[in-house]
């Protein structure tokens, strides 16, 4: 492959990837991939994309990013060849998506968009697509906690919501209770995952983002448990519970106070 250095940066990337999946001259593992076999590296890059955010790392973000694209040009790539569609009709697409999602920008509106009209809109694309249900459209791939969250979200704008989050405090006891009484390996799995729903819906009648609280309920935990291991040391894991958790309160109480 000969580069074109006058190439724009997105067709040398769009040169480099065709190239990679020449039958004759590309490469033996980008030519044996599929969008399947391609979905689960796409939903992996996302997250490294947010881990270099949750960490400040503006130079790892611009890889990362970088990374992300790659995705969709290999994407577009596979549907080129495929006679789907191609690159331009992505950018093009999602270039119409943003205009016609923001009308009080490029049309006739007036004043902010609030998040009842954004829902709207979108709305409306889903019926376009035929899709009849508010449901319709919450993507399947999406961390269960935040397609729970989606999915309540979708359903409270057709009134099935409880009206105060007394309702979903209920739900969550409740739900305990049938997760105690579960008698097989089946009904434990089905009783835990109402419990989760109803804790998911529970957070979110208080306003907060679910997939957020947990994310930073997991770094607090990894931080404070390292902590706790730099202070014990090798000898850590034979430590009584009643010792590990001293530890814990020391490291959280040094944490509170720092604060």
């Amino acid at each position: 492959m000969t580069e074109d250095t006058k190439q724009s940066p997105i067709d040398r990337l769009l040169a480099i990837m065709a190239h990679l999946r020449d039958p004759e001259r590309g490469c033996d593992w980008d030519l044996a991939q599929n969008f399947e076999t391609i979905a689960p590296y796409t939903i992996e890059e996302a997250y490294e994309v947010a881990d270099a955010i949750e960490r400040k790392d503006m130079a790892e973000l611009k890889n990362e990013l970088g990374d992300l694209l790659l995705q969709v040009v290999f994407h577009a790539q596979m549907a080129k060849e495929a006679e789907i569609f191609d690159f331009a009709a992505v950018a093009n697409a999602i270039s119409n998506k943003m205009i016609d999602r923001h009308p009080h920008i490029f049309g006739n509106e007036t004043g902010v968009m609030a998040e009842d009209r954004w829902e709207d809109i979108k709305a409306a694309e889903r019926s376009q697509k035929g899709q009849s249900s508010a449901l319709d459209g919450v993507a399947l791939a999406l961390p269960a906690l935040l397609r729970a969250q989606k999915l309540q979200k979708r359903a409270a704008r057709t009134g099935f919501d409880w009206p105060e989050p007394s309702g979903s405090e209920s739900k969550i006891h409740e739900e305990i209770e049938e997760l105690k009484e579960a008698q097989t390996e089946k009904m434990k799995v089905e009783e835990a995952g109402d419990l989760l729903f109803a804790v998911v819906n529970y957070v979110r009648a208080n306003g907060v983002n679910a997939e957020d609280a947990l994310r930073e309920a997991n770094a607090k935990f990894e931080r404070r448990f390292k902590a706790m291991e730099v202070l014990a040391g090798d000898e850590f894991p034979n430590l009584s519970l009643d010792q590990q958790e001293g530890l814990w309160q020391r490291v959280k109480d040094s944490e509170i106070r720092s604060e």
